[in-house]
């Protein structure tokens, strides 16, 4: 099993930055790929983006695109997502998400969420 712990939001003002981190802990080496998603009040959740552990493959949310950048430590078992600009409409509660493998196939393992609040 894999363990995901996300710290770094909080409150910011409109066109200000933050970065998040997610720091994996348990069977690490199973880990195929990472990810952030989100979740807005009232809105399902999205993916804001995803980077392989194995490979150098990133991808992104269209909405954060240019924005957003995803990066890793795999020495550190650490994933980080560096938000630049930052709107209101980025405010919600953003889960880090790992994808590993296990005799049983790919599971999926969720971080507990951290709160970005973006407003003036």
């Amino acid at each position: 099993q894999v363990q995901l712990v996300e710290s770094g939001g909080g409150l910011v003002q409109p066109g200000g930055s933050l970065r998040l981190s997610c720091a994996a802990s348990g069977s690490t080496s199973s880990i195929n790929a990472m990810g952030w998603y989100r979740r807005a009040p009232g809105k399902e959740r999205e993916l804001v983006a995803g980077i392989s552990i194995t490979g150098s493959g990133t991808n992104y949310g269209d909405s954060v695109k240019g924005r957003f950048t995803i990066s890793r430590d795999n020495a550190k078992n650490t994933v980080y997502l560096q938000m630049n600009s930052l709107r209101p409409e980025d405010t919600a509660v953003y889960y880090c998400n790992a994808r590993f493998r296990t005799t049983m196939g790919t599971m999926g393992s969720w971080g507990q969420g951290t709160q970005v609040t973006v407003s003036s």
